[in-house]
């Protein structure tokens, strides 16, 4: 196990001890992509990296039985996050080659509960997806949430305040971009931590 090692020398991280942290956001460049004419331009980009951070977000239902489906894709390159509009733009070819594409690795937490909610819109069949919840059991961790990976690894404490607004919105506040760009960037960054020879 990892636990000793001096990589990853503590294996958890209390709630008290994540507040304490300073709070964390991304400072790239963020692009928010509503039209499907902008997607060729920005897998082009995309393709160019061969990890990427991923996450999807869903208006949350209140409702017993109600269901949304997915409004936004977010992938994180190192200093730049593209915010699909996917309830805009379409779950599009380009969208579907990346989603299959076993060259690109997407890491992220819960990785399949996304999966499924992206075939709900359009059949695919998922590849190179990185669970990392799986790597952080694997590197002796027993943190699995992006909430408490980025305080472990990174350092600092997301603000998860925008998680449950409406991501159906007509135009995203800059607390929701903040919040989703962040959150698929952390998960670039906890796979690099992860990857680290020790």
């Amino acid at each position: 196990m990892s636990a000793a090692s001096p990589l990853l020398p503590r294996v958890n991280i209390s709630n008290e001890e994540i507040n304490a942290l300073p709070l964390g956001a991304f400072n790239g460049e963020v692009v928010v992509i509503s039209e499907a004419t902008q997607l060729a331009d920005a897998f082009a980009e995309i393709s160019s990296h061969t990890i990427v951070g991923f996450d999807t977000e869903t208006r949350p239902a209140f409702v017993k039985g109600q269901q949304y489906k997915v409004a936004l894709i977010q992938i994180a390159l190192p200093s730049k996050v593209f915010l699909i509009r996917s309830q805009s733009t379409g779950i599009t070819s380009e969208i579907i080659h990346f989603l299959q594409s076993e060259s690109i690795a997407k890491a992220g937490v819960a990785v399949r509960d996304d999966i499924k909610a992206l075939q709900r819109l359009k059949p695919y069949t998922p590849g190179g997806f990185v669970e990392l919840a799986t790597m952080s059991k694997q590197a002796g961790l027993e943190v699995e949430s992006v909430k408490k990976l980025t305080a472990l690894l990174l350092g600092f404490r997301i603000s998860k305040t925008a998680q449950t607004s409406n991501w159906e919105a007509e135009v995203l506040n800059e607390k929701q971009i903040s919040y989703a760009a962040t959150d698929a960037w952390a998960c670039l960054e906890i796979y690099k931590k992860l990857k680290t020879p020790i």
